[in-house]
């Protein structure tokens, strides 16, 4: 995650706010409050730990951000902290409070622990377009929220996307907001960043762009959701640019024979190459699809999950949020054999390079012939 400066058409740099500096950081230490358990994974420049409150025994997510992994960054940690502080919604993961050391910031987060959305797909014995229109209209709704209150998310993918918890019915949760933005009143953005499968044409482009670019990337994840396999894929980078930028997909057979031309419907109106006839959130939660009764649910569980294990392999690099590991965790705690770790964010280790090089290795889209 590098420094993304938002600019406008004249490269000035944005403001984030008027509340961008508006939290309170606690300078008691963590410690005091906060059990420190294991460490979760490893981001750009940070570490995710598990963490058990001493007065509640409820468990958080703690994000150690080390302050000489800052230097130069400090835009991007206050841009992530202002916006998380200005969210409150049920699918978006939480910042509850601040510590600040002489050499760390501690944001303390809501634990999400059901793991991530493919591996729960290829968990399931059965799953529907029904059960995809449901995940996409509680993102949809999530990032409605966002664009709302004038934040773009940026990097929307299916990594970011976890199940609050191990139940059948969990709710999904939108996570990482390391890349997203406040708009400026009126504003647009121009800095290229995001995952390239999931980004807009117009960030390829390098052209300005709005809150559309989040549509755009709702409706590869719906592709995903019923196929298994990314719209876009060439293993030479320029080819699968060129793809985007022409916004050249298609439903191939026969992974698309038995998915609703309702569904395809939909996708095609979130995936325009043009941003101003693109769907916005609130268009697309009205469609039949989302909000009327043509998702079909007929049982598609076979081929998408064979699809997503085939084209989705996950790095053996440690992910920036490892939602395997809590849920392992939160197994063991279940048996009763919940084994604290005394490895953690403050014994002088040097996060810089080595996390770096982590979080350039993390869960990436590895998608192979589909023949």
């Amino acid at each position: 995650m590098g420094n993304h400066i938002v600019s406008d058409r004249n490269n000035k740099k944005m403001p984030l706010g008027d509340d961008c500096h508006a939290w309170k950081k606690k300078t008691t230490d963590v410690r005091d409050q906060y059990d420190f358990k294991e460490v979760l994974g490893t981001g750009a420049f940070s570490e995710v730990v598990l963490a058990e409150e001493k007065r509640t025994q409820r468990l958080v997510a703690i994000k150690c951000i080390p302050k000489k992994a800052l230097e130069g960054k400090e835009n991007s940690i206050e841009n992530e902290i202002a916006v998380l502080h200005k969210i409150k919604h049920a699918n978006i993961v939480s910042l509850e409070e601040i510590f600040e050391s002489k050499s760390h910031l501690y944001l303390i987060m809501q634990l999400v622990s059901g793991g991530e959305l493919f591996d729960r797909i290829i968990e399931k014995g059965f799953y529907t377009e029904k059960d995809a229109s449901k995940l996409i209209q509680q993102i949809l709704d999530a990032v409605k929220y966002l664009h709302d209150m004038g934040i773009v998310h940026r990097d929307l993918k299916p990594e970011n996307l976890l199940y609050y918890s191990m139940d059948e019915d969990s709710k999904i949760m939108i996570s990482d907001f390391g890349l997203s933005k406040i708009e400026g009143t009126g504003s647009v953005m121009a800095t290229a960043c995001g995952t390239p499968g999931y980004v807009a044409p117009e960030v390829l482009a390098q052209k300005p762009y709005s809150k559309a670019v989040d549509c755009w990337s709702i409706g590869v994840i719906a592709y995903i959701l019923l196929c298994g396999y990314p719209p876009f894929y060439d293993e030479n980078d320029a080819k699968l640019f060129e793809q985007i930028l022409k916004a050249e997909y298609e439903f191939d057979s026969p992974y698309w024979d038995d998915i609703s031309d309702s569904a395809k419907d939909f996708i095609v109106h979130l995936m325009q190459k043009d941003p101003t006839v693109r769907y916005t959130c609130e268009q697309a939660l009205q469609h039949p699809w989302i909000a009327g009764d043509t998702a079909l649910e007929k049982n598609i569980h076979e081929s998408v999950s064979a699809q997503i294990k085939k084209n989705f392999a996950k790095s053996k690099w440690k992910q920036a949020f490892n939602a395997t590991a809590v849920v392992r965790h939160m197994r063991r705690l279940q048996l009763g054999t919940g084994q604290d770790s005394e490895e953690c964010c403050e014994g002088g280790q040097n996060l810089d390079g080595a996390a770096d090089h982590l979080s350039s290795c993390t869960f990436h889209c590895h998608p192979t012939s589909r023949v």
